[in-house]
């Protein structure tokens, strides 16, 4: 699963590099977003389907089957050539078969470990994912640079992947013998891809800055909406469901989901806004901004084994509803940065900055295992696999639905908080006075920016807060966890 976490943040280090392969202008970047797009799409579309067919198959055949589906991804994405589409159809290929790993492990921990001794295993299984968020681009740029392309990346994924395959086939059980095979809703795991596939699509715009959605976005959230619509409608009637929730406990099940999207909206939001800050008002470059992130990216995955520890002790209510509000105070504190925030230093010993998103990071890493935890407690062991799935998919919705709301009001707040600004006519005023009227217009500029970030993060500290709230309809502490 750490081969396919990575995997997923590889091309961030290498895109320029994808870009002079393809012959794209660095101006173009909008061209290559296909990639990127693509694995996020495949990503997400597969979840459930295929986490389904792990609680018919039994865990140890989807993941041989996955791994074997991205080591074919990856060649694809290698031998590409210059065609953009056939990378973005390998990339696709990869993320199908990358997402679908993380909800049959989470399902293979419900299976194989005792309900108190579980949570600390989906820790470490969410860690091991957001671990790959950390050191993704670093590795991405390391293979290159050893191989001297970005192709070698992906042609190291075959002898991975096929030890990878060796192993999980010797370490991990079969089937069961004796447990009924359970039936497989492949429409509704078509329908529901299908309508997250299109969803995805609709809510990516190339040009955010001309409108909200892209020219197709309204037709494609429109055919979504219709999607869903079928979807709910043949679960209604199939004997066989995709989502099954009988015998489920609905409120922590769907208490989950709700928490879960609320920290992935927050997790996207903190990706895309914390470079651009890096990069607009403290004068960063572009990996210098992805190092300041890294602050609040390896505070994740520690908050991540801390909180699957802790809920075997408090909880997965306490953890996830703590994780959240300590997440929320972090976000408070980012919304208040001053002009000078390089200077400022706790205490007169720790930056401001760094600690700042530590805690963000930290309370986001938290919540992971309580949320798996809770779910898996929630519902049947036939049913594990897609009930994992469920939790992923609402967090990765949750990433999509926040940066596009992200795009929307923060490029609408930039304009009116700047619509009153006008570049200085310096022509024929002296050079002192050029100098006086430029600064001023920066620095015009620069408080439009801080006024639109702060908002920003105000607002994620809101989402935070709403995470929190479902996050209390979760269980408390079991029986068999005290005991």
């Amino acid at each position: 699963m750490l081969l396919a976490a990575l995997d997923a943040y590889v091309v961030v280090g290498v895109l320029t590099d994808i870009l002079d392969a393809l012959h794209i202008a660095t101006n173009r970047l909008e061209r290559v977003t296909p990639v990127v797009t693509g694995f996020l799409l495949g990503y997400i579309a597969g979840m459930p389907l295929l986490g389904s067919l792990s609680d018919r198959l039994g865990r140890r055949a989807v993941i041989v089957g996955c791994l074997a589906g991205f080591a074919g991804g990856s060649v694809l994405t290698a031998a590409s050539g210059d065609s953009i589409w056939l990378l973005t159809a390998g990339r696709t290929v990869q993320g199908l078969a990358g997402g679908a790993l993380l909800p049959v492990t989470l399902a293979l921990a419900g299976d194989l470990w005792a309900e108190r001794r579980r949570a600390g295993v989906l820790g470490a299984v969410g860690a091991a994912q957001e671990l790959g968020s950390v050191l993704g681009p670093l590795y991405g740029v390391g293979v290159a640079a050893l191989f001297g392309s970005w192709r070698g990346i992906f042609w190291l994924n075959l002898p991975l992947a096929a030890i990878a395959i060796a192993l999980v086939w010797v370490a991990l059980p079969g089937r069961a013998q004796g447990v009924p095979k359970r039936k497989t809703d492949v429409v509704g795991g078509l329908l529901l891809a299908l309508t997250l596939g299109v969803a995805v699509v609709g809510l990516y715009n190339p040009d955010p800055e001309r409108a909200v959605l892209p020219p197709w976005g309204g037709w494609a959230l429109a055919g979504a909406g219709v999607g869903a619509l079928l979807f709910v409608a043949w679960e209604a009637r199939a004997r066989t469901r995709l989502v099954d929730l009988r015998g489920a406990l609905r409120r922590p099940f769907f208490a989950a989901l709700g928490a879960s999207f609320c920290a992935g909206a927050a997790l996207m939001v903190t990706l895309v806004d914390v470079e651009l800050v890096a990069q607009t008002l403290l004068g960063r470059s572009g990996v210098q901004g992805t190092l300041v992130l890294t602050r609040f990216l390896i505070a994740l995955p520690v908050g991540a084994v801390l909180g699957g520890w802790l809920v075997s002790r408090a909880g997965e209510r306490v953890v996830a509803v703590a994780g959240l509000v300590v997440a929320a105070a972090g976000y408070v504190l980012v919304a208040g940065w001053p002009a000078n925030i390089l200077d400022v230093r706790y205490l007169g010993l720790l930056p401001r900055l760094d600690t700042d998103l530590v805690i963000a990071g930290f309370g986001l890493g938290l919540v992971i295992g309580p949320l798996s935890a809770a779910v898996l407690r929630a519902t049947p062991s036939a049913q594990h696999g897609v009930a994992s799935s469920a939790v992923v998919v609402a967090r990765m919705m949750g990433m999509l639905i926040g940066v596009a709301g992200l795009t929307a009001w923060g490029l609408h707040r930039f304009h009116e908080l700047t619509a009153h600004l006008n570049f200085p006519l310096v022509f024929g005023k002296s050079p002192d006075e050029q100098r006086r009227l430029l600064d001023a217009y920066k620095e015009a500029l620069q408080g439009a920016l801080r006024t639109e970030y702060r908002e920003i993060f105000l607002a994620t500290a809101v989402i935070c807060v709403l995470g929190a709230l479902c996050a209390l309809l979760l269980p408390g502490r079991s029986r068999a966890a005290k005991s």
